[in-house]
């Protein structure tokens, strides 16, 4: 038998998930948080735990899901685990992303961030044990490249990122909203109704949690289409208000403050910066 251990970390007011996946003898770790603390926090539990780590899976390219990896992965030979274009994507993009986070979390972006050491293709299973585990490969959507893990041999169990967050304000700065409904979609269909989804923010969920996420995307959109582009402080306070009607609890928000102008961008209300 497996147990799910769920490790959310809080630092910055930045509330994200990481997961240990507990086997008969050995561990395996799903996504490692954003910060220095919360990595910590993560190898606190694996000492706790008493049994050794055998590998860490990337669910997708964000740093808030690898930035904290750094801090209990275990050195240089660590197995981390990744598909091809979150590999692609965390490598290319971490430069930018050490730029952006370093002001707003100073120390607590580690120093060095631990990049995946083993590709894996889409459909691949994996075995640590008794912890038995597959991947599917979603391509772009939440982020520029996202997959998911189911834990055992049925699909019960869903490592879900963040293809739908658990009633908190999501980032869509990436651009791939198209994609990501595509994908929701396609989970919707293909997931059982009693499937559980360890997602990337907030509690647990059953696949409902989807339904919520694209109505959330489906809001947002319209609420950006719908602004004042004329006058750009305007048209950033309407869309930020519409979300917090539509959910007004504040985590996260400022990821959905900070896709306001990039999705405008994309749709061509506004002209891209510099």
């Amino acid at each position: 038998m497996t147990e799910v251990h769920r490790i959310e970390s809080t630092v910055g007011e930045t509330p994200v998930n990481a997961y240990l996946i507990e086997g008969e003898d050995q561990l395996v770790a799903v996504d490692g948080t954003l910060t220095v603390s919360g990595g910590r926090s993560i190898a606190e539990r694996i000492e706790a735990l008493g049994k050794p780590l055998a590998a860490v899976v990337v669910t997708h390219a964000h740093p808030d899901h690898y930035g904290g990896v750094v801090e209990f992965a275990g050195g240089p030979d660590a197995t981390i685990l990744a598909t091809k274009g979150v590999d692609s994507v965390i490598r290319r993009d971490d430069e930018i992303k050490e730029e952006i986070l370093r002001p707003m979390f100073d120390q607590e972006w580690p120093a060095e961030r631990a990049f995946p050491t083993r590709i894996v293709d889409g459909g691949s299973e994996l075995s640590f044990g008794d912890i038995e585990l597959t991947v599917q490969d979603l391509g772009p959507g939440e982020s520029p490249h996202d997959s998911i893990w189911f834990l055992g041999e049925g699909r019960g169990e869903v490592f879900s990122g963040d293809q739908g967050y658990n009633h908190m304000h999501g980032y869509l700065a990436d651009g791939y909203w198209e994609e990501w409904l595509a994908n929701i979609e396609r989970l919707r269909s293909d997931l059982s109704t009693d499937a559980v989804l360890h997602v990337g923010h907030g509690d647990p969920a059953s696949p409902e949690v989807l339904d919520w996420e694209r109505s959330y995307i489906e809001r947002f959109l319209e609420a950006v289409r719908g602004a004042d582009w004329e006058h750009t402080e305007t048209a950033r306070t309407a869309v930020s208000d519409a979300m917090g009607a539509f959910l007004e609890n504040q985590d996260l928000r400022f990821l959905m403050e900070l896709s306001i102008e990039p999705v405008a961008t994309k749709l061509g209300l506004i002209e891209p910066a510099g």
